[in-house]
């Protein structure tokens, strides 16, 4: 059990590392200089190839079957609650997110209209404060933590999955908000001091402008 609790750990930490290479900016500058503004279709081909990769290593780490605990009711009907609360959360922070540039769909638009900036790189710079990123700075991860975590039936190998994928949310986190103050500068490193990591405090749940 535990050479396979190894290679699960060991799955994420492929994921967890080419997920945040690829995205950095260090490898898309090389990447423009190899195929210019070509990189306009990098953000949707790096989305595919993450979503592939993702679901590869689901499918191959071992699945230890033992559970640790399994939940009666109501305590059951409690953890899906928060589930849902969860749920309902990620979707107020995606209405955050302008999809069409997350996805990629925006830049390839840009691209055959002759309007992509290959100083963009992959992505169209944009700094929006809104919805929970009033309140915290890695709202996204702090919700996928919650959803994933609140399950009623509980095993080996999905734990492991857990503990090993909110690992890599905060160090994630911590790698890609060291991007953000490279691009965003003073306003990003102001929005850091002003704002929590990822649990809110009470005052900044008074509705606070960042400009």
């Amino acid at each position: 059990m535990i050479f396979d609790i190894f290679l699960i750990v060991l799955g994420v930490a492929v994921f967890g590392f080419s997920h945040s290479y690829f995205a950095s900016l260090k490898f898309k500058r090389l990447l423009v200089k190899k195929i210019g503004k070509k990189i306009a279709f990098y953000r949707f081909f790096y989305n595919v190839f993450s979503t592939i990769e993702f679901f590869a290593i689901l499918y191959l780490v071992p699945k230890i079957n033992y559970k640790i605990y399994d939940l009666s009711y109501p305590y059951d009907v409690i953890i899906y609650f928060i589930q849902t609360i969860a749920f309902f959360a990620l979707i107020w922070t995606g209405l955050s997110f302008n999809w069409r540039e997350f996805v990629g769909i925006n830049q390839i638009i840009r691209y055959y209209n002759g309007t992509y900036e290959i100083e963009e790189l992959d992505e169209k710079p944009e700094f929006r404060v809104s919805g929970p990123f009033k309140y915290i700075r890695h709202p996204s991860y702090l919700f996928s933590i919650i959803f994933l975590g609140a399950r009623p039936v509980m095993d080996v190998t999905y734990f492991t999955l857990f503990v090993a994928g909110s690992l890599y949310f905060i160090i994630g986190a911590y790698f890609e908000e060291k991007k953000l103050l490279e691009i965003y500068g003073e306003i990003y490193a102001r929005y850091k001091k002003e704002v929590p990591f990822m649990i809110p405090r009470i005052k900044l749940l008074f509705n606070k402008k960042i400009n």
